[in-house]
């Protein structure tokens, strides 16, 4: 009932900000969009129920801090006092290692992806996108870019319970470089700039995860076991 109330809340004021909240979401495609061109919506609806999306999600994120702290009320008590020491620093360094990921894509990603989409248009082809196709491509590209930044978390966890090491992660490093350039094949255009700004950082990502393990994770015994 509490996260509904702040979620409800929250809702009445993205709603009474959405205008600045959907010029937030559709900047980075109306940047690269060449004179003439505009969003379209085919469904009598469907201009209402994407921006209705929209500003849902929106309350949400705002509600967050809420219904992680309901979320921590539930589980509280079946933990240890040892055990309830981390989730305050997972709370916060998961919001700001996410809120980073969204930022670097929104900033950096977005731009060169629908540069390069536009790059197509013509005198006779102009272009006319979906308002519900750019919309639902940019929530997944911002959620997608959010999770993935939570990976030198995840890696410190992960280390400090003794599940993985420094020298498993320094051992996969080709395959993690190598999954960082299929990942950004896949999630961006076939334009070696765009998939070199995306592919760096996730490496970089992976290094930083090397790092965190190797000084925040269990210490070896003599013969080599955490």
């Amino acid at each position: 009932m509490y996260c509904l109330i702040a979620v409800c809340l929250a809702f009445v004021v993205t709603y009474f900000f959405r205008e600045r909240v959907n010029v937030f979401l559709l900047q980075p495609f109306k940047k690269v969009m060449p004179s003439g061109s505009s969003f379209i919506f085919t469904g009598v609806t469907e201009a209402f129920l994407t921006y209705f999306k929209i500003w849902i999600l929106t309350a949400v994120t705002v509600a967050s801090p809420m219904i992680i702290y309901q979320m921590w009320m539930f589980v509280a008590p079946g933990l240890y006092e040892k055990e309830r020491r981390y989730v305050y620093p997972l709370i916060l360094w998961g919001s700001f290692s996410f809120a980073v990921g969204v930022f670097f894509c929104y900033a950096i990603v977005m731009p060169h992806l629908y540069r390069f989409f536009v790059s197509y248009a013509s005198d006779f082809v102009i272009p006319m996108p979906d308002l519900k196709g750019y919309v639902s491509l940019t929530l997944k590209l911002l959620i997608v870019f959010g999770f993935l930044f939570e990976l030198p978390l995840v890696a410190y966890f992960l280390a400090k319970a003794g599940i993985i090491n420094y020298r498993f992660l320094a051992k996969k490093r080709r395959y993690a470089i190598l999954g960082a350039f299929v990942l950004s094949a896949i999630i961006t255009p076939p334009d070696p700039v765009s998939q070199i700004v995306v592919a760096v950082p996730l490496w970089g990502l992976y290094e930083l995860s090397v790092v965190i393990a190797r000084f925040f994770g269990k210490k070896e015994t003599a013969d080599g076991q955490a």
